[in-house]
């Protein structure tokens, strides 16, 4: 699933692509893609409507519309945004197309779990997708004491699940999770609340650094991540530990090892990690 890294990359390439133009019209070729706002038609919205920014929130992309409407679209497992200058026929996996003034936007996703949501822009931060998501890492409010107050207050949670929870901070899926914990030398199955001054500082940085470093290339693709332009990213080739269990430290030259919680599967180093 895209995380922080791979949605900004995508804000970053649509934006001066489709920032100023108007929707012409809008081809839905899987239904249950598009959420129409109840009681008013998509259409009625859309038709014709100003693209005035294109924000983010965690891993939801926003793109805002004039006068007080925007798309809230997550992408999920596959879902794509791929800009076009000139017209271009729906292909097997194309979901939604937005004709634009100049070009169309489509939105690909192969296993339909995508979704794109209108609502009027003021309802935003109280609708309960955005409004359980905890503080942006990039924000004034995300410090190394506020990542230790919240963890503290898990008591008995192990570091990696809350992490992946959205409700400490967001952004972080099982890729960057992964790689900030071993940046910052801690144990995925660490108990949250036991992490002392030090540890939390460590992982503070780590997480703002890892999520830096992916934005800078462009995000992860293994598969089906693309940009607005359909280039794949390149933080795939500097991974230290994500999907990389059985291989050799590139630190100290262990084997990387693997364990389970919550559901996902977590690298670590157990020499590195102490």
């Amino acid at each position: 699933m895209p995380e922080l890294p791979e949605v900004e990359t995508v804000r970053r390439t649509l934006e001066p692509a489709i920032c100023g133009q108007c929707i012409r019209g809008v081809q839905v070729f899987w239904e249950k893609t598009l959420v129409p706002w109840p009681e008013t038609p998509y259409a009625d919205v859309l038709n014709n409507a100003f693209i005035q920014s294109i924000g983010r929130r965690g891993k939801y992309l926003l793109i805002n519309l004039e006068p007080n409407w925007t798309l809230l679209a997550h992408l999920r497992m596959t879902g794509q945004f791929v800009y076009y200058p000139e017209p271009r026929a729906a292909d097997t996996h194309t979901r939604v197309i937005f004709a634009l003034t100049r070009g169309e936007l489509h939105f690909h996703d192969t296993r339909k779990f995508g979704r794109i949501q209108l609502l009027p822009t003021d309802q935003t931060t109280v609708c309960p997708s955005l409004a359980k998501l905890g503080p942006e890492p990039f924000s004034p409010e995300f410090t190394r004491q506020y990542l230790q107050h919240a963890l503290a207050k898990c008591k008995n949670g192990k570091l990696k699940p809350l992490l992946l929870s959205q409700a400490i901070v967001v952004g972080l899926g099982n890729i960057y999770v992964d790689e900030a914990l071993f940046r910052a030398k801690i144990r995925p199955e660490r108990i949250a609340a036991q992490l002392d001054e030090a540890e939390a500082r460590a992982l503070h940085a780590a997480i703002i650094d890892v999520l830096t470093a992916g934005i800078e290339h462009c995000g992860t693709t293994f598969r089906d991540f693309r940009t607005a332009n359909g280039e794949k990213g390149g933080f795939q080739d500097m991974l230290q530990v994500y999907g990389r269990a059985g291989e050799a430290c590139r630190c100290c030259g262990r084997t990387l090892e693997k364990l389970r919680l919550g559901g996902r599967t977590s690298v670590y180093c157990a020499h590195c990690q102490r």
